[in-house]
């Protein structure tokens, strides 16, 4: 696949990470962003990452007959559905499409779409932070985790192919003897840090200090972990605790989650792929998750906040 196509939707933070290694190695003929719209002729003025302004080619939906053999998707939760609507003339035969979202339902909508022969798991594993509009990130830090749902027998075809992209790009990547499991462990870390975080407006450095945000970070876990098992994904307690040492020792503690990112810059949160998911996955199986309809239901209200929804109530 290294002398294929890659389409990336999305140029937020994680886009932000593919695009310049990618352009730089496969060329403006190998290598193209997919946007339509105003966001197109933004996108097409330049994208400033890590306070260098980027040029890349920018296609829209509406083009046809060149597809695809790589789609990366990095949008956000809310544009998802219309990600998976416009890759449509973007698929070929042998296109494969690796979903970049947080949360653990992002693979199933678009395998409902295109079918699993055509969807791989992936996450990514990446600390950035919006400055204006400079996105940064440390580059020596982001990685990509994808493969089939197991990997433990070895890896398949496409994922081998995959990777073969992501050597010739210079891509840190793993592919997980277990992607389920790693999605659900992310899933359980970003319900603590990223939802606690962002409706007590706090950076990741609170948590190696304040016990009581420890206390509320590990609860909304524990709801999470109840969840998974129920759905057959043996999550082991023991996650929780590395997540512990993550966030007290690798990760800058004056970084804020994105959830709070968003809030701080007036946008719409993902809160819904995140608490919502658990508070909906919980009603289902008939587990209690308290702490995650308090996290979901306050930051709804910081979104109305925001919106200024009851200036004239």
């Amino acid at each position: 696949m290294k002398d294929k196509t890659v389409t990336l939707v999305g140029l937020g933070a994680i886009g932000a990470f593919f695009a310049p290694r990618m352009a730089e190695a496969l060329g403006p003929d190998q290598f193209r962003i997919l946007a339509g719209g105003e966001r197109k002729a933004r996108l097409e003025q330049g994208v400033r990452i890590n306070g260098v302004i980027h040029h890349f080619p920018v296609i829209s939906p509406e083009e046809e007959g060149n597809p695809a053999d790589l789609i990366l998707l990095a949008v956000k939760a809310s544009g998802l559905d219309q990600a998976i609507a416009d890759i449509k003339n973007q698929m070929g035969g042998e296109t494969q499409i690796l979903p970049l979202l947080n949360g653990v339902e992002s693979e199933e909508k678009v395998a409902a779409v295109y079918g699993w022969d055509h969807v791989l798991y992936a996450l990514m594993r990446l600390s950035s932070v919006r400055k204006q509009d400079d996105i940064v990130f440390e580059n020596d830090r982001g990685e990509i985790h994808f493969g089939e749902k197991c990997n433990e027998n070895g890896y398949s075809e496409r994922v081998r192919a995959i990777a073969e992209v992501f050597d010739l790009c210079g891509i840190p990547y793993a592919v997980d003897p277990d992607m389920q499991y790693s999605l659900w462990s992310k899933f359980m870390a970003n319900i603590g840090g990223n939802m606690v975080g962002a409706l007590l407006d706090i950076p990741y450095g609170a948590y190696r200090v304040s016990e009581h945000a420890s206390f509320l970070w590990r609860h909304a876990m524990l709801e999470v972990l109840e969840i998974a098992h129920q759905k057959g994904i043996a999550l082991k307690a023991e996650e929780i605790d590395k997540q512990e040492i993550r966030v007290k020792t690798y990760l800058n503690p004056l970084n804020t989650p994105s959830t709070l990112q968003d809030l701080r810059a007036g946008r719409k949160t993902e809160v819904d792929m995140f608490s919502g998911a658990v508070v909906r996955m919980g009603k289902e199986f008939g587990i209690p998750t308290p702490y995650n309809e308090f996290l979901y239901h306050g930051i709804k209200v910081m979104e109305e906040k925001i919106e200024k929804k009851w200036e004239d109530a």
